[in-house]
């Protein structure tokens, strides 16, 4: 027998700056669920390890996954939803006793949610990046139909295999190039996170009324949505996502729906918190 609490985490490398536990926490607090959510740092050579101690632990219901292990774990979860043909990254991890691990992601969902809040209807768009989340978000648009894609990518190789890998049409660009006229740009890297070197780009080619969507969620506001904001353009924070993503895993996790009315206090609760 065992006192501890049923818990979920969230593991990447580097973890200290997640905000995931904090919004998990507060929903099982208001719920008043008796579970817990954590962050464990694992570096990649770290993986095969943690997945074998933590198969044998019974309080452990699963983990969200962020950077840099998206693509890495799949080689650990069985994918019943057909996860790596369709996106190819996993970002949350269910255990099921005595059975599989079950990879999933819930990225496509939650960066959806406020574009369709807001009733998005552009047509073209510009993802910077080529890793784990940028499969969840190039997924995420083309099921949205959007018919203009293009990735900005360091390595143009890589980011022609993204588009490849989800039998996208679309062009790539390097981080050097102009942007297109696009009605959405996406910042998938952690460029302009704590501790990461800013992504300046020249937003003037971007259409008027463009939307800029930064992942990014510390700090919230980043030099990108700054820059964008001067521009009178509509920016979308990291924040965004983060919650919307969080809020599919919790259910799966803790077979509860997330309280969402709460949501304006849990962002003042999380920018405090910066």
């Amino acid at each position: 027998m065992t006192d501890a609490l049923p818990y979920a985490e969230v593991i990447g490398d580097p973890i200290a700056h997640s905000k995931s536990p904090l919004i998990h926490n507060f929903w099982l607090n208001a719920l008043n669920i008796e579970a817990e959510y954590k962050k464990t740092h694992v570096t990649p050579e770290g993986l095969a390890a943690y997945f074998l101690m933590r198969r044998a632990d019974p309080d452990w219901l699963g983990c969200n996954v962020t950077i840099p292990h998206k693509i890495a774990v799949l080689d650990f979860v069985d994918d019943p939803g057909g996860v790596r043909e369709r996106i190819g990254a996993v970002n949350t991890i269910a255990s099921e006793t005595g059975g599989p691990l079950i990879g999933t992601n819930t990225d496509a969902g939650g960066f959806l949610q406020p574009l369709l809040r807001d009733k998005w209807k552009g047509r073209s768009a510009v993802i910077v990046g080529s890793g784990g989340a940028a499969r969840a978000i190039l997924f995420a648009l083309t099921s949205l139909g959007v018919p203009d894609i293009t990735i900005m990518a360091r390595d143009r190789a890589r980011g022609q295999a993204l588009l490849d890998y989800g039998g996208t049409k679309g062009r790539v660009i390097g981080m050097g190039d102009p942007l297109p006229a696009a009605d959405l740009l996406v910042n998938s890297t952690s460029l302009g996170m704590v501790g990461q070197p800013s992504l300046t780009l020249d937003l003037t080619p971007l259409a008027a009324g463009a939307t800029v969507y930064d992942i990014v969620y510390a700090p919230l506001e980043t030099e990108l949505l700054k820059a964008a904001k001067a521009r009178g353009l509509k920016i979308l924070d990291g924040l965004e996502m983060l919650i919307g993503q969080a809020a599919l895993a919790f259910d799966i996790f803790f077979d509860a729906q997330a309280p969402r009315e709460l949501d304006a206090e849990l962002r003042a609760l999380l920018i405090a918190a910066d």
